[in-house]
């Protein structure tokens, strides 16, 4: 059965970076009925989970809580399917990233820009960056306060070298003796350098887009409908215009909901499905599926982007670890540039944390995280059936640009120089390769047997060195070694392409440009070329995927279409005065 309810001006599919953003900004205007849907659990003021709150965010990658478990993708062509890790909270990826307040640099927007998005270069965007944004290091009165916002919902901070542990400045020292800078504030100098990372959190505790903009007073207005535990499963379409959304709640019961305009928020995997299931997409794979064509746009679910990462741990002797009170583990990372032919500068990412995971093991371990942040390589999503309920089949596509796998051979050589000649470094077998593997993950879930288990697992690091090798060798690596890895080319390579995987930066789906290119899918507000009232928010728009992590660029987008809508009806409305005094 069936049951339709109220209509809406304006009804917002996720609450996720970018739905919550639109929620509170558009809800702003009294004059407008706004309902956000989230399919996950919602999280109001004083009753958001420790465990997001908390500034340690690896074990909400161990566990099915708060991500859809069903959502999983395919590194490369060769690689198994593997869970990829997508919020299904509210706050969405916000509630379960590393809280990285990561912006990119200038270029990545002015190449959007060029590329046919238009309003979108550096210079245009700055403003929005601006707004989200209180950063409590650079706002008001100091030296970058011109680049930087000081009464944004998200709270900005670092970790300067002051307070660093032992380990930051170990791993801080071997990235200066490779000729790298270091930069006060990754969000207002450019080049390459190291830096405290900047991170979205505030009395050491993590800021979500729901915890910044669904606030109490937010929640209180009454055109502000929040609806939570409820699947969006089919974009209700008429007359080639979208009207409203077919919704399943917590019940199992259908519900229809009308709207003047529907927002897509649902992250660059999902928002492309929702499309293509409404029959929004390429023609002949939709007719194949026996899906009625509302537009042909065959870039719906092309242009997938991923950072290809890999992650690197290094055994730490005593003075190294950090006592597992200290919660935020990640405060040192840096840009550097690969050189490869072509290729741009500070095209690669290096970042590093203090542990490994949250338990005794972890503690025993710091990690590293490696990206490439310019990758050519491109993937897709399709839809595996008609059913709205299934998951889409997901091909990441890593490393199918050759130079990106040249560029992340080159980054694990310089990552072993950086490591290898620092402090950390005392025995060879130290440093290895690691995994987000299943083992890693059902170790990383949090409860008292696997805390026992890694105390145990912890203290028999602490042996002596060649032991300690065997060990890893045994039971972490299968055998492989970074020394043998480094003089081998062909294996390097081979390593990186079974190893590497994405770091939850999915983005480019729908992305933006002029209805004239066949492979843009909305214009530069995020409205669907060919579909009246149906617009997308939120990473899919991304034309390339910024050097950044994609959470504080994906708010920045929707505060800025926010503007527009909200722009677009004071527009509206000014113009209808006239004709009303007639």
């Amino acid at each position: 059965m069936e049951t339709t309810q109220e209509r809406y001006d304006y009804l917002i599919v996720g609450g996720g970076s970018a739905g919550c953003v639109l929620a509170n900004r558009l809800s702003a205007d009294p004059g407008v009925r706004v309902a956000l849907i989230e399919a996950g659990l919602d999280t109001p003021p004083g009753q958001v989970p420790p465990e997001i709150l908390d500034s340690y965010p690896m074990p909400l990658f161990c566990g099915e809580r708060f991500i859809w478990p069903e959502l999983k993708a395919k590194a490369t062509a060769a690689s198994p399917l593997k869970v990829y890790e997508q919020g299904r909270v509210m706050g969405g990826g916000s509630s379960i990233n590393v809280q990285a307040a990561n912006r990119g640099l200038p270029r990545d927007y002015d190449d959007w820009a060029a590329g046919g998005a238009a309003g979108w270069s550096w210079d245009e965007v700055l403003p929005w960056f601006r707004k989200l944004e209180r950063d409590l290091d650079f706002g008001a009165g100091s030296t970058h306060s011109a680049l930087h916002g000081n009464s944004g919902p998200v709270p900005i901070r670092r970790i300067g070298p002051d307070n660093w542990p032992r380990f930051c400045h170990a791993f801080a020292d071997g990235l200066k003796r490779t000729g790298l800078p270091y930069l006060e504030d990754q969000n207002g100098e450019f080049g390459d350098g190291l830096f405290p990372a900047a991170f979205s959190n505030i009395d050491d505790q993590r800021v979500s887009t729901a915890v910044g903009y669904l606030d109490a007073i937010t929640r209180a207005r009454p055109n502000l409908t929040i609806l939570a535990g409820m699947r969006v499963e089919r974009v209700l379409t008429e007359n080639g215009a979208a009207c409203g959304v077919s919704v399943i709640d917590g019940a199992g019961t259908r519900v229809r909901y009308a709207a003047n305009e529907v927002i897509l928020s649902a992250g660059a995997l999902q928002s492309p499905a929702l499309l293509l299931q409404a029959g929004i997409g390429d023609a002949a794979a939709l007719g194949n599926l026996g899906i009625r064509v509302v537009a042909d746009l065959p870039g719906v679910g092309r242009n997938l982007q991923d950072h290809p990462a890999l992650t690197f741990c290094h055994f730490l002797a005593p003075e190294f670890r950090m006592p597992l009170s200290r919660r935020r583990a990640s405060m040192t990372a840096a840009r550097f540039s690969s050189e490869l032919a072509d290729c741009d500068s500070s095209d690669m990412y290096l970042s590093s944390a203090t542990r490994a995971a949250w338990h005794a093991l972890g503690n025993r371990l710091g990690l590293f995280f490696l990206w490439c942040n310019r990758p050519y390589s491109r993937g897709q999503v399709r839809l595996a059936s008609r059913d709205p309920l299934a998951a889409p089949e997901v091909e990441l596509n890593l490393l199918s640009d050759e130079r990106d796998l040249q560029r992340m051979a080159i980054g694990v050589r310089r990552l072993a120089a950086v490591v290898q000649g620092s402090e950390l470094h005392r025995h060879a077998g130290d440093f290895f390769p690691a995994a987000f593997s299943a083992r890693v993950k059902a170790l990383s879930r949090h409860g008292p047997g696997n805390a026992l288990l890694t105390r145990v697992l912890g203290a028999a690091l602490d042996v002596p060195a060649p032991l300690r090798q065997w060990l890893v060798e045994r039971f972490v690596t299968g055998g492989q070694r970074m020394h043998a890895l480094l003089a081998d080319e062909a294996a390097l390579h081979a390593f990186i392409r079974k190893s590497v995987f994405g770091v939850w930066h999915a983005s480019g789906t729908c992305r933006m440009g002029p209805s004239s290119e066949r492979a843009a899918v909305t214009d530069s507000q995020g409205r669907v070329h060919g579909v009246h009232g149906l617009r997308v928010v939120d990473a899919s728009l991304m034309p390339r995927l910024p050097s950044a992590n994609t959470n504080i660029p994906t708010i920045m987008m929707a505060e800025k279409i926010a503007d527009a809508i909200l722009a677009g009806r004071r527009t509206q409305r000014r113009e209808a005065q006239p004709a009303l005094a007639r």
